[in-house]
C-alpha cells in the first residue's frame, strides 16, 4: 500500500492533518487505494474497477458534501494520538463485528472526530465527471419521457409498458454510470470486458451467504490472502465450491425460463421473449461458467481430460472416518448440511423447498395426454408415475454381491424391464394422446420435485435416518450432482476441442505478455501431465 511512489506524497498528505477542514481537524485522512496489479488478469482488473467505483467515485462523495464517510480499507492515514487517547479502534467481538474496517470510522466520528478525502494523491478531472454525470442523467430520464409521451398520444401501449418497466432497473443502472463513464474516459472504449460476468457471479456468492445467514446465522470470515497465484482450479474444486450457491441457483431460473417459453404468451411475440428474458439467461450463464472462464487454462484439452478423472473418482469415491470432503463426495455432502442445526432453520428450509413443487402441479394440467381435465386426480396420477420412475432406478442400480448367478439374475431382469419400458412408451404414444414433447414435459416437472424431496428429506434427517432411507437418499442426490456436473462440463469439454478458443480464453485473462509466455510454456511442457501454470 505504500510503496516508493506513494511514499513520497506522504509529506504532503500529512500536512492536512494541520488544515481547516471544518469545525474540528481532521482524525483520518481518507485517499484512493492505487490496485497496480490491475493489469495482471482480468479478475485482477475487475476488482481494481471495483475499488474505484467505492473507495474513490463513492467515498468523494460521503466526504464532501455529504460529510458522513467512514474509514475503509489501507490507504486511510489515522491520527495515532487522537484513537489512542480515545479508546483505540480494536473490538471485542470477531463475530459480530466481521470486518473492523467501519467501525474505526464510527469510533472516530461519535469521538468527535472529522474525516476528509483528498483526491489529489492519485489526480483526477472532477469537472469533466460532472459534465458526464448531467450527460448521463439527461439520456437516462428527459429522452426517455419524451419516448413516452410520444408512444401514449400514439396509442402503442406495448412501448409504454416497456417503457414503465425500464423505470423499475433504472436507478440500478445509474449507479453505475459513473465508473462505466470514467473508465471510458480514462482507459477508453476496447477496455472493456467480462466485467459484467465476474460481478454477477459475485453478486451470487453474496446473495447466498447472506440469506443463509439470515436463515441459520453463523457467519465466518473467509481469509483470500494477499499472495500472487496464478493456477489451474479443477473442476471438482469450483464444483464443490458454488454448487449450491450457484449451479443450483441457475438451474432453478433456466427451468422457470423454459417454462416460461413454452406455457407463457406476450404479444409481441419471439422478440418481446427474448428482450424480457435476455437478462435472466445472462445470469444463468454467469452463474454456471463464470468460475471456469475465468479459471487459467480452463480450456487446454489436456487439463478437461484431467479435471474430468479428478471429478468422477471424487464423485464416486465413498466417505467415511477421516476422509475429507476435498477425497469423496458422500464427505463433501455431509458437511455441506451442517449450517441446518436448529429447528427454526428446519421450518424454513422446508417451506423453501416447498416451491419446487410448484413445477410439477403446473405442468402435468398442460400435458396433451390430460387434455382439459383439471380434476386433482391428474396431479396424484402424477404422483404414482414418479414413484414409478423411482422404483425402476432403484431396479437399474441395484447390484448385489452375494454370488454371481444372482448377478446374472438381476441383469436379466434389468434388461427385460429396459425392454418393457421402451415398449410401453412406443405403445403409448402410438395410441394415446401422449406425444414426445409431453415426455420431455414430464422430465422437467419432476426433476424439480425429485430436488424437493432431497432438501426436504436433508432439513429432517433425523427422521429419515431412522427410517432407514438415507442411504437410498444419498444416491440420488449423487445422481442429481453427477446430472449438474455434466450439464455444465458438456460445454467445457466441447470447446475444449478447439485449440483457438483456449487462445483466446488467455488473452482475454491476462495481459499480452503474460500470454506469450503461457503459449511458450505449453509449447516446452509438450505432453507432460500434470504441469501447472
Amino acid at each position: 500500500d505504500n510503496y516508493l511512489e506513494e511514499a513520497m506524497k506522504m509529506r504532503n498528505l500529512l500536512e492536512e492533518f494541520r488544515g481547516n477542514h471544518g469545525l474540528r481537524p481532521p482524525t483520518i485522512l481518507g485517499v484512493r487505494e492505487n490496485v497496480f496489479t490491475g493489469s495482471v488478469s482480468s479478475l485482477a482488473l475487475f476488482m481494481s474497477n471495483q475499488e474505484t467505483s467505492f473507495v474513490t467515485l463513492a467515498q468523494r462523495v460521503l466526504a464532501n458534501p455529504l460529510k458522513v464517510r467512514m474509514h475503509y480499507g489501507h490507504p486511510d492515514v489515522f491520527d495515532r494520538i487522537f484513537h489512542l487517547s480515545r479508546g483505540g479502534i480494536s473490538k471485542a467481538s470477531r463475530v459480530i463485528n466481521i470486518s473492523e474496517d467501519i467501525y474505526a470510522g464510527f469510533n472516530s466520528t461519535l469521538r468527535q472526530g472529522n474525516i476528509t478525502h483528498h483526491e489529489y494523491i492519485q489526480m483526477t478531472v472532477l469537472t469533466v465527471y460532472i459534465f458526464l454525470y448531467g450527460r448521463a442523467y439527461l439520456a437516462f430520464s428527459g429522452l426517455d419521457r419524451g419516448i413516452s409521451k410520444q408512444a401514449k398520444m400514439s396509442g402503442n401501449t406495448a412501448l409504454n409498458a416497456a417503457l414503465n418497466a425500464q423505470f423499475l432497473v433504472q436507478i440500478g443502472v445509474f449507479t453505475a454510470v459513473p465508473m462505466i463513464v470514467g473508465f471510458i474516459l480514462e482507459l477508453g472504449l476496447l477496455k472493456l470486458q467480462l466485467c459484467s460476468v465476474f460481478f454477477t457471479f459475485s453478486l451470487g456468492t453474496r446473495t447466498h451467504y447472506f440469506g443463509r445467514t439470515i436463515l441459520h446465522g453463523g457467519a465466518k470470515y473467509r481469509a483470500t490472502g494477499r499472495g500472487f497465484v496464478v493456477r489451474h482450479i479443477k473442476f471438482a474444486e469450483n464444483y464443490r465450491l458454488y454448487s449450491r450457491s450457484h449451479f443450483v441457483k441457475a438451474l432453478e431460473v433456466a427451468l422457470l425460463l423454459i417454462v416460461y417459453i413454452a406455457y407463457g404468451y406476450t404479444d409481441g411475440g419471439a422478440v418481446s421473449f427474448v428482450l424480457l428474458t435476455i437478462s435472466s439467461w445472462f445470469l444463468v450463464i454467469s452463474w454456471l461458467f463464470a468460475p471456469y472462464i475465468f479459471n487459467p487454462s480452463g480450456f487446454e484439452w489436456q487439463k478437461t481430460v484431467e479435471d474430468f478423472d479428478d471429478w468422477t473418482s471424487w464423485l464416486l469415491y465413498k466417505g467415511g472416518v477421516g476422509v475429507k470432503g476435498d477425497d469423496s463426495w458422500e464427505s463433501w455432502w455431509d458437511e455441506e448440511q451442517t449450517h441446518i442445526q436448529t429447528l427454526r432453520g428446519q421450518i424454513l428450509e422446508t417451506i423453501l423447498s416447498l416451491r419446487f413443487f410448484l413445477f410439477q402441479y403446473g405442468i402435468v394440467y398442460k400435458l396433451h395426454l390430460t387434455g382439459k381435465d383439471t380434476s386433482i386426480a391428474v396431479y396424484g396420477f402424477s404422483w404414482v408415475v414418479l414413484v414409478g420412475i423411482v422404483m425402476i432406478y432403484k431396479i437399474f442400480t441395484f447390484s448385489p454381491k452375494k454370488s454371481a448367478d444372482f448377478q446374472l439374475v438381476m441383469r436379466v431382469i434389468q434388461g427385460v424391464t429396459f425392454l418393457t419400458i421402451v415398449a410401453a412408451l412406443c405403445l403409448l404414444v402410438a395410441f394415446t394422446d401422449l406425444s414426445i414433447p409431453d415426455l420431455f414435459a414430464s422430465l422437467l416437472a419432476f426433476i424439480p420435485t425429485g430436488w424437493a424431496i432431497i432438501c426436504l428429506a436433508i432439513a429432517w434427517k433425523d427422521i429419515v435416518r431412522r427410517l432407514g432411507l438415507w442411504h437410498s437418499l444419498r444416491e440420488y442426490a449423487r445422481l442429481y450432482d453427477a446430472g449438474m456436473g455434466m450439464l455444465i462440463f458438456a460445454p467445457i469439454a466441447v470447446l475444449s476441442w478447439f485449440p483457438f478458443v483456449s487462445t483466446f480464453q488467455s488473452r482475454l485473462l491476462y495481459n499480452q505478455a503474460f500470454s506469450r509466455g503461457l503459449e511458450i510454456s505449453l509449447i516446452l511442457a509438450g505432453n507432460k501431465a500434470n504441469v501447472e501454470f
